[in-house]
């Protein structure tokens, strides 16, 4: 065999190296993307969990807010109702028990903040009851109402005829006071034929008419008194006897003491007479005054009274006398 420097033209076969990098590449390519799609496939479904959980937490909200609604517009319904008809509470009382009942089973649910469905279905359902009560208690009241407005009408007509028949009785009561006034004043006795005669008892028992006041030792007044429709029976007059100094002579001892008039106010009388009368007929009267001190000269005046009116009056004067008096 010969040798040459010079590399021969002709290939020399070699047995290849295998390559395992590209398919490490590629195995491990592959687990990234089916771990990546994984990954992928797996939020995916989370999200539409998430999504699922807040569409139903949306509409348990919503479904809460309604239930709310529901039950905040029957609160309204029935405070509107309660306000208007409190005076017929007292008739409701076990109505608003249930109605309290539900009320409170209704709130306790509704302040749950994670309430479940079968909680708010319970809810839903005691508001259908509350807003049943309520439904019914509203055409109680609209029953009671209407009788009590029949009621308040028939108690108006009743409060009219009651007005009417008052005022017609205090016009009754007025005239007919009118009326007695009007014969209480007409059976007013009429006094005529005044008298005051002075008289001195002489001590033999005769009496001797004089007008020396020193000797004087009774006045006799007497004068006659009469009146169409007075009742018959007793009635008394007042002798009212004025002394020569203006005074008024009383002494209560003999029976003086004070009147009313009608028109001058209480008086002081001298002297109170008892007065026989019949209607239409003329009484005459006649009494002695004899006080309990000498008579003094002067003016007396006398006036006489019935029924707070003066009916009559007159004077008489006594002088000093002469030595002879």
């Amino acid at each position: 065999m010969s040798t040459t420097n010079y590399p021969s033209a002709s290939p020399q076969s070699q047995s290849p190296k295998k390559d395992y990098k590209n398919l490490i590449i590629g195995l491990l390519a592959a687990g990234f993307l089916g771990t990546w799609g994984y990954l992928l496939y797996n939020n995916n479904k989370q999200e539409q969990i998430q999504q699922t959980q807040q569409t139903q937490i949306a509409k348990v909200t919503d479904e809460k807010g309604q239930i709310q609604k529901n039950f905040d517009d029957a609160l309204v319904r029935l405070d509107s109702l309660t306000g208007t008809n409190n005076k017929l509470q007292s008739q409701l009382n076990d109505r608003n028990s249930e109605i309290a009942k539900k009320k409170s089973e209704i709130r306790s649910i509704l302040n749950k903040k994670n309430a479940t469905a079968a909680e708010l279905s319970k809810a839903k359902q005691l508001i259908n009851d509350l807003n049943t009560k309520i439904s019914d208690l509203e055409k109680q009241v609209t029953e009671l109402t209407a009788a009590n407005t029949q009621l308040t009408a028939e108690k108006t007509q009743l409060t009219q005829d009651k007005d009417k028949l008052t005022q017609d009785l205090q016009s009754t009561t007025s005239a007919k006071q009118d009326l007695e006034k009007k014969v209480d004043i007409a059976s007013t006795l009429n006094a005529s034929n005044i008298t005051i005669t002075p008289i001195h008892d002489k001590k033999n028992g005769k009496e001797k008419v004089t007008t020396t006041a020193r000797r004087v030792d009774k006045l006799v007044i007497s004068f006659d008194v009469n009146n169409r429709i007075a009742q018959a029976g007793q009635t008394d007059v007042y002798v009212c006897i004025l002394g020569p100094d203006g005074q008024p002579i009383s002494v209560p001892a003999l029976g003086s003491g004070t009147f009313t008039t009608r028109e001058e106010g209480d008086k002081i009388f001298t002297a109170k007479v008892g007065v026989d009368i019949e209607a239409g007929k003329t009484k005459p009267v006649q009494f002695a005054w004899k006080q309990n001190g000498d008579f003094q000269k002067g003016v007396y005046k006398i006036a006489i009274y019935h029924n707070g009116f003066k009916i009559g009056e007159g004077t008489k004067e006594l002088k000093k006398g002469g030595i002879f008096g």
